[in-house]
Protein backbone atom coordinates (compact mmCIF):
# COMPACT_ATOMS: atom_id res chain seq x y z
CA UNK A 1 0.00 0.00 0.00
CA UNK A 2 2.95 2.30 0.41
CA UNK A 3 4.66 1.89 -2.37
CA UNK A 4 1.10 2.48 -4.21
CA UNK A 5 1.19 6.16 -2.41
CA UNK A 6 4.85 6.67 -3.47
CA UNK A 7 4.26 5.66 -7.22
CA UNK A 8 1.15 7.92 -6.84
CA UNK A 9 3.28 11.06 -5.78
CA UNK A 10 6.06 9.99 -7.93
CA UNK A 11 3.49 10.17 -11.10
CA UNK A 12 2.01 13.14 -9.68
CA UNK A 13 4.95 15.22 -9.40
CA UNK A 14 6.20 14.23 -12.64
CA UNK A 15 3.20 15.29 -14.72
CA UNK A 16 3.50 18.39 -12.42
CA UNK A 17 7.28 18.81 -13.78
CA UNK A 18 5.83 18.52 -17.62
CA UNK A 19 2.77 20.20 -17.29
CA UNK A 20 5.34 23.22 -16.15
CA UNK A 21 7.84 22.39 -18.83
CA UNK A 22 5.64 22.65 -21.50
CA UNK A 23 3.99 25.91 -20.49
CA UNK A 24 7.23 27.10 -20.63
CA UNK A 25 8.57 25.87 -23.53
CA UNK A 26 4.81 27.26 -24.93
CA UNK A 27 5.21 31.05 -23.91
CA UNK A 28 8.88 30.72 -25.59
CA UNK A 29 7.22 29.72 -28.66
CA UNK A 30 4.97 32.66 -28.79
CA UNK A 31 7.19 34.98 -27.97
CA UNK A 32 9.26 33.80 -31.26
CA UNK A 33 6.18 33.90 -33.31
CA UNK A 34 5.71 37.77 -31.86
CA UNK A 35 9.14 38.62 -33.04
CA UNK A 36 8.41 36.84 -36.25
CA UNK A 37 5.45 39.21 -37.10
CA UNK A 38 7.50 41.97 -36.33
CA UNK A 39 10.10 40.40 -38.65
CA UNK A 40 7.14 40.17 -41.59
CA UNK A 41 6.41 43.72 -41.04
CA UNK A 42 9.88 45.02 -41.41
CA UNK A 43 10.19 42.76 -44.47
CA UNK A 44 7.17 44.74 -45.84
CA UNK A 45 8.02 47.75 -45.37
CA UNK A 46 11.38 46.88 -46.51
CA UNK A 47 9.45 45.83 -49.95
CA UNK A 48 7.79 48.93 -50.40
CA UNK A 49 10.68 51.59 -49.68
CA UNK A 50 12.74 51.00 -53.23
CA UNK A 51 8.64 51.79 -54.83
CA UNK A 52 8.52 55.22 -52.70
CA UNK A 53 12.14 56.00 -52.82
CA UNK A 54 11.86 55.97 -56.62
CA UNK A 55 8.12 57.61 -56.84
CA UNK A 56 9.76 60.93 -54.81
CA UNK A 57 13.39 60.74 -56.75
CA UNK A 58 11.35 62.43 -59.84
CA UNK A 59 10.46 65.11 -57.65
CA UNK A 60 13.40 66.11 -55.61
CA UNK A 61 16.45 65.06 -57.02
CA UNK A 62 18.48 67.50 -55.12
CA UNK A 63 17.28 65.29 -51.58
CA UNK A 64 20.17 62.16 -52.88
CA UNK A 65 21.15 62.53 -49.52
CA UNK A 66 18.29 61.57 -47.79
CA UNK A 67 17.34 58.45 -49.93
CA UNK A 68 21.00 57.17 -50.26
CA UNK A 69 20.44 56.62 -46.54
CA UNK A 70 17.33 55.47 -46.63
CA UNK A 71 18.36 53.39 -49.30
CA UNK A 72 21.97 52.13 -47.17
CA UNK A 73 19.71 51.44 -43.92
CA UNK A 74 17.04 49.06 -46.00
CA UNK A 75 20.26 47.62 -46.74
CA UNK A 76 21.81 47.30 -43.42
CA UNK A 77 18.51 45.98 -41.61
CA UNK A 78 18.28 43.34 -44.91
CA UNK A 79 21.44 41.97 -43.65
CA UNK A 80 20.98 41.91 -40.18
CA UNK A 81 20.29 37.99 -39.07
CA UNK A 82 17.07 36.50 -37.64
CA UNK A 83 19.04 35.88 -34.23
CA UNK A 84 20.16 39.54 -33.66
CA UNK A 85 16.59 41.48 -33.13
CA UNK A 86 17.98 44.29 -30.60
CA UNK A 87 20.26 45.11 -33.99
CA UNK A 88 17.11 44.66 -36.45
CA UNK A 89 15.17 47.11 -34.20
CA UNK A 90 17.94 49.94 -33.97
CA UNK A 91 18.18 49.96 -38.00
CA UNK A 92 14.42 49.80 -38.21
CA UNK A 93 14.11 52.87 -35.78
CA UNK A 94 16.91 54.68 -37.75
CA UNK A 95 15.03 53.92 -40.87
CA UNK A 96 11.89 54.99 -39.76
CA UNK A 97 13.05 58.90 -38.61
CA UNK A 98 14.86 58.70 -42.25
CA UNK A 99 10.96 58.06 -43.52
CA UNK A 100 9.79 60.91 -41.77
CA UNK A 101 11.66 62.73 -43.69
CA UNK A 102 10.82 61.44 -47.28
CA UNK A 103 7.11 62.20 -45.98
CA UNK A 104 8.06 65.94 -45.59
CA UNK A 105 9.37 66.51 -48.85
CA UNK A 106 6.01 65.73 -49.99
CA UNK A 107 4.80 69.16 -47.95
CA UNK A 108 7.71 71.06 -50.15
CA UNK A 109 6.59 69.59 -53.72
CA UNK A 110 3.03 69.68 -54.40
CA UNK A 111 3.13 67.74 -57.05
CA UNK A 112 4.39 64.96 -54.96
CA UNK A 113 1.79 65.20 -52.69
CA UNK A 114 -0.79 64.71 -55.38
CA UNK A 115 1.18 62.36 -57.06
CA UNK A 116 -1.76 58.49 -56.50
CA UNK A 117 1.21 56.57 -56.60
CA UNK A 118 3.01 58.21 -53.77
CA UNK A 119 0.44 58.59 -51.82
CA UNK A 120 -0.84 55.19 -52.19
CA UNK A 121 2.83 54.13 -51.36
CA UNK A 122 2.79 56.84 -48.18
CA UNK A 123 -0.83 54.98 -46.70
CA UNK A 124 1.12 51.37 -47.43
CA UNK A 125 4.05 52.46 -45.36
CA UNK A 126 1.77 54.28 -42.63
CA UNK A 127 -0.17 51.25 -41.83
CA UNK A 128 3.17 49.01 -41.88
CA UNK A 129 4.28 51.56 -39.79
CA UNK A 130 1.30 50.95 -37.44
CA UNK A 131 1.65 47.03 -38.07
CA UNK A 132 4.61 47.05 -36.42
CA UNK A 133 4.08 49.09 -33.47
CA UNK A 134 1.30 46.69 -32.68
CA UNK A 135 4.07 43.62 -33.34
CA UNK A 136 6.25 45.32 -31.02
CA UNK A 137 3.56 45.36 -28.48
CA UNK A 138 2.78 42.17 -29.02
CA UNK A 139 6.11 41.26 -28.63
CA UNK A 140 6.27 43.28 -25.48
CA UNK A 141 3.35 41.31 -23.88
CA UNK A 142 4.45 37.94 -25.12
CA UNK A 143 7.70 38.33 -23.66
CA UNK A 144 6.70 39.68 -20.53
CA UNK A 145 4.81 36.73 -19.62
CA UNK A 146 7.43 34.05 -20.70
CA UNK A 147 9.56 36.20 -18.48
CA UNK A 148 6.96 36.18 -15.56
CA UNK A 149 6.94 31.94 -15.98
CA UNK A 150 10.75 32.30 -15.84
CA UNK A 151 10.43 34.17 -12.27
CA UNK A 152 7.09 32.38 -10.61
CA UNK A 153 7.60 29.33 -8.65
CA UNK A 154 7.55 26.84 -9.49
CA UNK A 155 8.12 27.43 -12.80
CA UNK A 156 11.36 29.09 -12.39
CA UNK A 157 12.65 26.00 -11.11
CA UNK A 158 12.44 23.71 -14.38
CA UNK A 159 13.43 27.19 -15.89
CA UNK A 160 17.02 26.96 -14.17
CA UNK A 161 17.16 23.32 -14.65
CA UNK A 162 16.87 24.33 -18.53
CA UNK A 163 18.50 26.70 -18.95
CA UNK A 164 15.84 29.25 -19.92
CA UNK A 165 16.98 32.98 -20.27
CA UNK A 166 14.59 35.79 -20.37
CA UNK A 167 14.19 37.97 -23.32
CA UNK A 168 14.69 41.38 -23.76
CA UNK A 169 12.42 43.63 -24.39
CA UNK A 170 12.24 46.29 -27.38
CA UNK A 171 12.58 49.27 -26.50
CA UNK A 172 11.71 53.01 -27.27
CA UNK A 173 14.17 54.61 -28.86
CA UNK A 174 15.15 58.21 -26.26
CA UNK A 175 14.56 60.40 -29.53
CA UNK A 176 10.76 59.05 -29.70
CA UNK A 177 9.84 59.48 -25.68
CA UNK A 178 10.73 63.55 -25.82
CA UNK A 179 7.00 64.89 -26.32
CA UNK A 180 7.43 67.02 -29.99
CA UNK A 181 7.32 70.77 -29.64
CA UNK A 182 3.99 72.60 -31.10
CA UNK A 183 4.01 75.72 -32.33
CA UNK A 184 1.74 78.24 -33.85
Amino acid sequence: MTWIIVLIIIIVLVLGYIALYNGLQRAKVYTDESWSQIDVQLKRRNDLIPNLVETTKGYAKHERETFAQVVSLRNQLMGVPADQPQKKMELSNQLSESLKSIFALAENYPDLKANQEFTKLMEELSNTENKIAYSRQLFNSSAAAYNQKLLTFPSNLVAKIHGLAKVAYLEVPTEEKNAPKVSF
